[in-house]
């Protein structure tokens, strides 16, 4: 058949599975978009309480969960730092029974896999919980294990008060903190300032985690204190208290960076959406978890990218749709963590969005796992849903029906259609399911990737595991069709 240039039955089916079959536009497994513009136009794929393994309380810290998340394309990992002995400082989550780990193991791991996966800008968030001295130790070991890697000085021939783009620092570790105003006046060189993330917690959670902050919250007040080493590593992602919306906007300062609880950011978001998106292209900001979450849960980072929200920090060693959505909106950039903003976004107000009409035909899935050995019917009884997540008049999901005991070859043969508004911030996520007519449905596989980065026509979704691991060989057949409205 391949002398006579024709295809057989199997070549046919090999070329279907193939990358030339798949539903994510190949093109996009590499960086494709403009990587100049300001840092501020870029979200940035982010990790919050980056050294756990487990969870927040008891879990595990672990200098192979900072390894773990460069290697996803992470590129703003976090730093929880505290006095240890013989004057190294550690990394663990302060008042609580998670391990400890030394501050220069950890970025001995980061200055070994920052760059393997992506050359964009790392960006070290640190939470700094340390006296002066052992600030200083951690200035320097930055500089001793980072060297040139470490950014200490505005770059050159850029303007010092703007942002450079991703590119300008490709290979670069940036460093989020405390910068002293300079030049400082006080006689020991050394200045008190408020700290941005305390400072935000306390104003903003309520009772029960107002107990649960207060110890970490003196700790922090005896340890607001900067030690000059330590600021001078701060170039572009200086931490500061927000100032609020109107002032933030009266007089930008695009290398200063306020961070925001997730319960601070919806509220902001509901109160001055626009004026938040318009912040946001102007300079970084960042949002986190809330303390309370005993369990590293996490929060839907889509309604925080709406708002152009850059580093929307999530839990990655928690699995779960949120790290889903996670990997699919950096899936569409080579997976090198930053991926350009739409331009409603970068200038608002631009231009309306294009409205498009989308038909996804659910054909038929393949090779389906079974998921309970132990069980008699391990066959799984699948239903496909399609999921869209994006601007909240974009957000909806709908289902085929579900087919018995067939996890080889089920077919559906069922269309569903969504309109959406703003697709260039829309993401579409699979996910098959094993129907359970007397408990919750059990969760099969998913794929989830950014609309813009879908391609029309006959494709195949190759299924993931829960924790983003592949499921080869199962996978859907469907056929999309997009139309603008």
């Amino acid at each position: 058949a391949k002398q006579q240039d024709l295809m057989m039955l199997d070549g046919f089916m090999m070329y279907l599975l193939s990358a030339a079959g798949d539903i994510l536009n190949q093109e996009h497994t590499k960086v494709h978009q403009d990587m100049s513009q300001p840092l501020c136009h870029y979200f940035i794929s982010s990790s919050h309480n980056t050294y756990l393994t487990r969870n927040q309380i008891g879990g595990t810290s672990s200098t192979e969960a900072y390894v773990r998340a460069l290697m996803a394309g992470c590129r703003c990992v976090e730093l929880d730092c505290w006095e240890g002995s013989d004057g190294e400082p550690v990394v663990y989550h302060g008042h609580t029974l998670t391990s400890k780990i030394l501050f220069r193991d950890v970025i001995e791991s980061i200055r070994d896999y920052a760059f393997k996966q992506s050359p964009y800008p790392v960006i070290l968030s640190l939470e700094n919980h340390c006296g002066l001295e052992q600030q200083a130790t951690m200035a320097r070991h930055m500089k001793a294990i980072l060297g040139d890697m470490l950014l200490t000085q505005p770059l050159e021939g850029q303007d010092p008060h703007n942002l450079p783009s991703p590119e300008q620092l490709k290979w670069k570790v940036l460093v989020k903190g405390k910068k002293l105003p300079e030049p400082w006046h006080e006689p020991q060189g050394v200045t008190s300032l408020p700290d941005p993330e305390e400072e935000e917690e306390e104003e903003e959670e309520e009772e029960e985690e107002e107990k649960f902050q207060e110890r970490s919250s003196r700790q922090a007040k005896d340890a607001s204190q900067v030690a000059p080493e330590l600021s001078a590593v701060v170039v572009y992602c200086q931490a500061v208290p927000f100032p609020g919306l109107a002032h933030a906007l009266r007089h930008p300062r695009p290398c200063e960076m306020s961070s925001f609880s997730e319960r601070k950011a919806r509220k902001l978001i509901k109160e001055a959406g626009p004026a938040l998106v318009r912040y946001n292209a102007q300079q970084l900001s960042r949002v986190y978890p809330l303390g309370l979450k005993m369990n590293s849960s996490n929060y839907n980072p889509q309604e925080m990218w709406n708002a152009g929200c850059q580093l929307v920090a999530l839990n990655f060693q928690t699995p779960g749709y949120e790290m889903d959505l996670n990997a699919g909106r950096f899936l569409g950039n080579g997976c090198c963590g930053y991926v350009l903003k739409p331009p409603c976004l970068r200038s608002p107000p631009g231009e309306g969005p294009h409205r498009l009409a989308l038909h996804v035909r659910v054909i038929t899935a393949q090779q389906l796992p079974k998921l309970n050995q132990e069980k008699g019917s391990s066959i799984v009884d699948p239903f496909v849903r399609v999921e869209i997540h994006g601007v909240p008049a974009d957000c909806s999901k709908q289902q085929t029906h579900h087919k018995l005991n067939n996890g080889f070859n089920p077919r559906w043969e069922e269309t569903l259609s969504f309109q959406l508004r703003v697709p260039e911030l829309a993401l579409v996520r699979f996910v098959v399911e094993d129907y359970d007519s007397t408990s919750c449905n059990d969760f099969v596989g998913q794929f989830t990737l950014p609309l813009a980065s879908m391609r029309e026509g006959y494709r195949h979704i190759h299924l993931l595991s829960k924790d983003g691991a592949s499921l080869s060989p199962a996978t859907l057949f469907v056929h999309v069709r997009c139309k603008s409205l």
